[in-house]
């Protein structure tokens, strides 16, 4: 058994991002600033994306993404249960219905095919979800949008450095990522919303920071005067200098990263393959580079002889840290009880949720762990 614990995740922090954010303590200068700014710049050169505005998260994107789309009451939002619940909770806070696609059983993301039978008059926005650090095949889904005239908004926060069709995700159309501390580069907390669309992110940028009419970081009015006008009521959902500078230097590293995550990854397909019980997902048959967010199986119960949790709980007594990604949004309590859909409504969703589960994957690990996390499953599997 291993003698210390092993998360399944832990950012891959280093001493030139520790000397990026004390650089921007010593500076006098903590909130958002030039480092947000060279953030956003870096950001969107690295997707090759037309804009991007920084935020403190991806949620707080994809809050500003509904108002700035105007969806509300009577509107419905087409995107997977599988994803994380704070898109559903958004949807649902706006006023309008999420209507949920099913995924493919073993890439765990939606499909044009699932989409365009869901459409009705009142769809306004269909938000596909990049998985794990695949893409989902975008190409017939832009062209399903484009044709029904319904925005498209690609949930990317599993998406740093995934490509598909050659072209970066964020490099079209309008995208929002994640810098939460289990992406592939962290902020500690924080997103970005990427698009081709100037207006669009024109209108995130006032919304982020109170509705004011300059961001909260404008070059030419520094020390506000004269004093900023209120445009529309907004909010504050800016990022911070500190915040934005660990997110710069880590993106210098984000290359580095994907090709060790790719490394172990790897030898977590080599090294599993035997064990019957353990389903990892299928790669898209589609051209794409994954980026490796996560390594998530599937239990086989069935032929583990133990459900999931107790199969997790074997795993951490033995100082292996894994992870649910996710549970489906429509079997948590809240929207079991008000969407009420009937079991069997998502077949893919519910059976994929019942038996996902993370395993350790981050930079800083080695093949030993690796080796060590399959020898562990092996264990208790016998």
């Amino acid at each position: 058994m291993r003698s210390s614990f092993l998360p399944f995740s832990r950012p891959a922090i280093d001493e030139a991002d520790i000397q990026a954010v004390a650089d921007v303590l010593r500076s006098g200068w903590i909130t958002t600033g030039s480092k947000a700014a060279a953030f956003e710049e870096a950001f969107a050169d690295y997707c090759h994306a037309r804009g991007a505005v920084a935020l403190c998260s991806a949620t707080a994107g994809m809050h500003l993404m509904l108002m700035a789309l105007g969806i509300g009451p009577g509107d419905e939002v087409i995107t997977p249960s599988m994803t994380w619940v704070s898109t559903v909770n958004l949807i649902v806070m706006a006023g309008a219905r999420p209507v949920f696609a099913d995924i493919d059983r073993d890439t765990l993301m939606v499909s044009a095919d699932g989409i365009a039978p869901l459409i009705t008059e009142r769809t306004r926005l269909i938000i596909p979800v990049h998985f794990a650090g695949a893409p989902a095949d975008m190409a017939p889904i832009r062209k399903l949008a484009a044709e029904k005239g319904i925005a498209l908004v690609e949930d990317a926060a599993h998406a740093v450095g995934t490509e598909y069709s050659g072209r970066r995700i964020g490099a079209e159309g309008t995208t929002i990522f994640s810098f939460h501390p289990i992406k592939n580069i962290t902020c500690g907390e924080g997103g970005m919303v990427c698009s081709d669309d100037p207006k669009l992110l024109d209108r995130i940028r006032r919304l982020k920071f109170h509705g004011l009419g300059v961001d909260a970081y404008d070059r030419t009015m520094q020390g506000r005067s004269p004093q900023a006008e209120v445009m529309e009521p907004g909010f504050k959902y800016n990022l911070p200098d500190m915040a934005a500078a660990l997110g710069i230097s880590q993106l210098r590293r984000i290359e580095s990263f994907i090709e060790k995550r790719t490394l172990l990854a790897r030898r977590y397909r080599q090294a599993l393959a035997g064990i019957d019980a353990i389903l990892p997902l299928s790669e898209p048959a589609y051209p794409i580079r994954h980026a490796w967010h996560l390594f998530i199986v599937r239990l086989d119960t069935g032929k583990a002889r133990m459900g999931r949790e107790a199969f997790m709980a074997a795993l951490k007594e033995r100082n292996i840290g894994t992870g649910i990604h996710f549970k489906a949004a429509h079997v948590q309590k809240y929207y079991r009880e008000t969407l009420q859909l009937p079991q069997g409504a998502l077949p893919n969703t519910e059976w994929n949720s019942d038996r996902i589960l993370s395993l350790p994957l981050f930079p800083d690990m080695g093949i030993e762990d690796v080796d060590e996390v399959v020898d562990t499953i092996k264990e208790v599997l016998a």
